[in-house]
């Protein structure tokens, strides 16, 4: 099977089994300076130092000629790498050709070589010559075309990546070098401009993969398995070879590889191994070509990596936290191992895999244990790291403190031996506070472990008296604002009603003050008693309108009238009470209003007369 540069381009493609080590190489140097030549016979064109014109070449580190793409050459790991630089004849033809020696007979290669169109998108008012490259083998008699393909047009694109075309063909009986040419398919003029770098010669061979019998294609074990053997297989595709000679190889860098001598078959018992160790094989189609890096392929490496037991892993510390909190521990390791942690410095159960960091608010010792990503190899020792929880302090609980108004209130953390800070700024245990509000404070003990208690501070305010009045025997008290409120008319037995019933009329001072003790309020007050009704009847019973408490006055009046404002009545202090008669002609029942005017008070209201 070829991989093919396109689809439209089928006699190019790649070895699609086993390749060789290069036996020929072509990166046309390095340097700032253009040039050498090539040798003579290879090219038809003109060699230049400069800028080149149709028909000519160059071997430079620049392609920064008209207005062609700028770019660096293919070979990597190159400084001032150089490339063939070709600016196509006007006639189509051969530009390239060199022979290439040591091949050996009736052996299958690959050529291959990287190739880029130097034009940009659009140039030549979008009329631009595409790059169209013949690749051709002939034995070296320059008369028999062993294999050639097309690259087809390759348009200018407008961007520098390279692009890798290959050839395969078969040396023939007694041919041990051929001549590859390169063709022009198209004539020069405005386009086909391109640039060549890194022509490859190498086998090619069938696919030879090689593996366990468990069709492993490598193994990871860790060092203290002791020496390491595999059995291992190499299975060629037989896309190429009719037949297959071995020699097997092993490496310890894969740069260098040394013949394990006698191991000439398909399987290999590797050696004990202690260190990584990389195995392949040699294969070519004849027992006498097999060491001849000209014409055998090697399969796929199998390696056999040996993994070093790691060490513990390093700790970042103990950690301390508070009660509530979670603690982060952690370890250090290389990034070649991963960590897991243990509740026991050996067994033990696994608490959490493949993280340096172990989050938990669980006290106790952890163990972490360090591990190969690649396979289970383990450090022989854990590494503890200790959580300690400390416990909070002990608050009581949230609570409510009463503040008299215009006073202050004490209010305590209640909690000894610890650092205090209140939301005040303060940080006593007790502090003094003269408003209502939210306090709270932070309780922090030697540990470092804090909790909070909040104290809620209520105003009590001193009741506001908004009026007395009398209500008949009664006397109301009524005030602006709500609290628990007491009432009393001698300050010193207090009720819970703002009612005092059945009381004389007189002078009185009304008390009234919060039931916490927070202060007391007075008021003088005058109760003046008045019927609401009376029943001048005879029966002796309520018989007169007669005022209650006007004795305490030194000169009273009193006027009654009827609804229509007729006097009825006028009396003084001697005179006090009416008997509901008018000229001593009895009144019907009626409502009646009343005038009373004492020192330098005036009462005045109504009543009603009920028969």
């Amino acid at each position: 099977m070829f991989l093919l540069a396109t689809s439209v381009h089928a006699q190019l493609g790649f070895c699609g089994g086993n390749s060789g080590d290069p036996i020929f190489t072509e990166d046309f140097g390095s340097g700032t300076t253009d040039g050498p030549a090539l040798p003579a016979g290879t090219t038809t064109y003109n060699f230049t130092t400069g800028t080149p014109s149709d028909g000519d070449y160059t071997i430079s580190s620049t392609t920064n000629y008209f207005d062609w793409l700028s770019l660096q050459d293919h070979t990597p790991g190159d400084s001032n790498g150089k490339a063939f630089i070709v600016n196509a004849s006007f006639t189509a033809g051969e530009f390239y050709q060199r022979q290439v020696t040591g091949l050996c007979e009736n052996t299958t290669y690959e050529f291959s070589s990287w190739l880029i169109n130097l034009q940009p998108a659009g140039s030549c008012e979008g009329n631009s010559i595409p790059v169209n490259v013949r690749f051709q083998i002939w034995d070296e008699t320059d008369t028999n075309l062993l294999a050639q393909g097309d690259t087809g047009s390759i348009p200018g694109t407008g961007t520098i990546q390279w692009n890798q075309y290959a050839l395969v063909f078969k040396t023939e009986p007694a041919q041990t070098s051929v001549i590859l040419k390169m063709r022009n398919n198209s004539n020069g003029g405005c386009g086909n401009d391109l640039a060549i770098d890194d022509i490859l010669f190498r086998s090619c061979g069938d696919n030879v993969t090689v593996a366990t019998a468990a069709n492993e294609a490598r193994s990871v074990v860790c060092e203290d398995q002791g020496g390491v053997s595999k059995t291992l297989t190499a299975t060629p595709d037989s896309s190429v070879f009719n037949s297959h000679a071995y020699q097997w190889q092993q490496s310890t860098d894969q740069q260098t590889w040394v013949d394990i001598t006698g191991e000439n078959s398909a399987i290999l018992n590797t050696p004990s191994v202690t260190t990584t160790t990389y195995f392949r094989t040699k294969i070519t189609e004849d027992i006498i070509n097999v060491n001849n890096d000209l014409c055998n392929v090697v399969s796929d490496v199998f390696d056999i990596t040996v993994v070093p037991i790691p060490p513990a892993p390093s700790t970042n510390g103990n950690v301390e936290i508070c009660e509530g909190d979670l603690g982060l521990l952690s370890v250090n390791t290389p990034s070649a191992y991963s960590v897991n942690w243990y509740d026991a410095p050996t067994g033990g159960n696994l608490i959490l895999s493949d993280n340096q960091n172990l989050e938990t608010g669980i006290s106790g010792t952890y163990y972490a244990e360090a591990n190969s990503v690649e396979t289970d190899c383990a450090s022989t020792t854990r590494t503890a790291v200790t959580l300690t929880v400390y416990p909070l302090p002990i608050v009581p609980d949230d609570s409510i403190a009463f503040l008299c108004e215009d006073s202050f209130i004490t209010i305590d953390a209640e909690v000894e031996n610890t650092t205090y800070q209140w939301s005040t700024g303060e940080t006593s245990q007790m502090i003094n506070v003269t408003e209502a509000g939210e306090y709270e404070v932070v309780v922090t003990n030697i540990n470092g472990c804090s909790a909070v208690r909040t104290i809620t501070v209520d105003q009590i305010d001193l009741p506001i008296i908004d009026k007395i009045v009398s209500d008949g025997p009664s006397i109301v008290v009524t005030t602006s604002n709500h609290g628990n409120f007491e009432y009393s008319l001698d300050g010193i037995s207090f009720q819970p009603n703002n009612v005092f019933e059945a009381v004389e009329g007189g002078f009185y001072t009304i008390y009234v003050q919060d039931n916490t003790d927070c202060g007391v309020v007075m008021q003088a007050f005058y109760h003046l008693v008045i019927q609401k009704f009376f029943t001048p009847n005879g029966d002796t019973v309520n018989d007169l309108f007669e005022p209650d408490g006007l004795e305490v006055f030194n000169t009273v009046t009193i006027s009654i009238f009827d609804r229509y404002g007729k006097l009825l009545k006028f009396g003084n202090t001697n005179s006090t009470s009416w008997d509901g008669t008018f000229k001593g002609e009895r009144l019907p029942e009626d409502d009646y209003w009343y005038l009373i005017d004492a020192d330098s008070v005036q009462f005045k209201g109504h009543f009603s007369l009920k028969r």
